[in-house]
């Protein structure tokens, strides 16, 4: 018990480093990127690129922690970042737009690895309890993400005081946060590998079996069966929608004349809406079934994207009605992604857990690096009622997908399965 705690305080300590340094840096990575082109077009391609290095990471991860166990995958995750904030601030020096760009990438890496960090956490606990171990991961992400913009400022005054461009500076503290969540990931025990707690649920003894289905039989496992690849979708989704509609609102706001302080008290509550309330969503997921969480998720969603039609389609933009929508994007960001992961994590065998983990992590940053580049176009096409009805369109294809998996999941009053074994695809839900 003391070292399950032990490891999981350390998957949390890792994962608030990890946020603290994306959140110290993503304020001023486009800044960068127009100072260095003198372009104000590419300061959305600067933040895509992490995104984007976070989807091409997140697989090789995952395959990585079947082989080799988490602590392996997680180090080498969060180290990568900090080599990657290193070559941000050699390609600032050097005013060179394509390593600053590869720099970003490999920043992307610990994100990537926070997300794996939630997976990680589940392998520590029994089943029945796996949604309010990722929740509390997720939710380390929240005081990061806070203090990170906090350190902005102070990292821009080191950097001004060791002769860099003072833009550069945050990303000393980037450098720092990645270094110190490495050395923390450094420290996990080996025995942190894909399903070992479910094994021992099932068994009652241990296993450091790796999940090793490959990525293409353990895709078609999942095509095959509703409820796995309905959790994917969901969890694909939900970035994509979120990723679509927040890139865009800073730029909606200020051409609808917001102040900096409005846009940043905007992105805030966003930040808060998709963090904070982790904890509550993990424990609905093991008490009601994952499918409860993503139902109301759905809900929450199609709030977020009323009110920002309903914004669009004003003659001058609401604070009240901007900061609400990005509330509920936020909340429905975190149900769909913790709905979906729990359900995944219950809905597969262990064989095929950590590859369909790593493929729909994979999937979600990609997908999210898609609308995030697309974003700006459909933005000066069609306005913010554009943008969100992009985001009507992710969500309808989700809910599709849902028709199928309806019947097979678990709901309130039914009757929990008996074994881990009996939640699997290969069981209850086969085709």
């Amino acid at each position: 018990m003391k070292t399950r705690t032990r490891a999981q305080a350390k998957l949390i300590t890792a994962q608030l480093l990890s946020g603290a340094g994306i959140a110290s840096g993503y304020a001023v990575g486009g800044l960068l990127a127009e100072e260095i082109t003198g372009k104000t077009s590419m300061a959305g391609i600067a933040q895509m690129s992490v995104i984007l290095g976070a989807g091409l990471i997140a697989y090789p991860l995952a395959v990585l922690a079947g082989k080799a166990g988490r602590r392996t995958a997680l180090t080498l995750g969060f180290g990568i970042g900090t080599l990657g904030a290193t070559v941000v601030l050699l390609g600032v020096a050097l005013q060179f737009l394509p390593l600053f760009m590869l720099g970003m990438m490999m920043c992307g890496s610990s994100t990537a690895s926070g997300l794996q960090a939630r997976y990680a956490a589940v392998d520590l606990v029994d089943p029945s309890a796996a949604g309010r171990a990722m929740s509390l991961v997720v939710w380390a992400t929240t005081i990061g993400s806070v203090l990170g913009p906090s350190f902005t400022a102070p990292g821009a005054h080191l950097g001004a005081a060791l002769g860099m461009n003072e833009l550069a500076g945050p990303y000393l503290i980037s450098m720092t946060a990645f270094g110190l969540a490495t050395l923390v990931a450094s420290t996990l025990t080996r025995k942190i590998t894909p399903g070992a707690a479910e094994a021992v649920a099932e068994s009652g003894q241990s296993t450091t079996e790796p999940a090793t289905m490959k990525l293409g039989p353990a895709l078609r496992f999942a095509a095959a069966r509703p409820v796995p690849l309905f959790a994917m979708i969901t969890i694909i989704a939900g970035q994509m929608m979120m990723t679509n509609v927040m890139v865009m609102t800073p730029v909606h706001m200020d051409h609808q004349a917001f102040s900096l302080g409005a846009i940043g008290i905007v992105v805030s509550v966003h930040i808060a809406g998709m963090y904070a309330l982790s904890p509550v969503f993990g424990w609905m997921a093991d008490r009601f079934g994952p499918g409860t969480v993503i139902a109301g998720g759905v809900a929450v969603f199609a709030a977020a994207i009323t009110l920002g039609v309903v914004d669009a389609a004003a003659e001058v933009s609401s604070m009240v009605l901007l900061s609400t929508a990005l509330i509920f994007l936020g909340i429905g960001w975190s149900m769909f992604l913790i709905g979906g992961s729990a359900l995944l994590t219950a809905s597969v065998p262990r064989h095929a857990k950590v590859t369909l983990q790593g493929a729909s992590d994979s999937a979600m940053n990609l997908g999210g690096a898609l609308m995030a580049a697309m974003a700006g176009t459909v933005l000066q096409a069609g306005g913010f009622l554009w943008i969100n009805m992009m985001a009507t369109v992710v969500l309808l294809i989700a809910l599709a997908f849902s028709i199928r998996a309806i019947p097979l999941m678990r709901w309130p009053g039914q009757k929990a399965p008996a074994s881990p074994a009996e939640s699997t695809a290969e069981t209850s839900y086969a085709d």
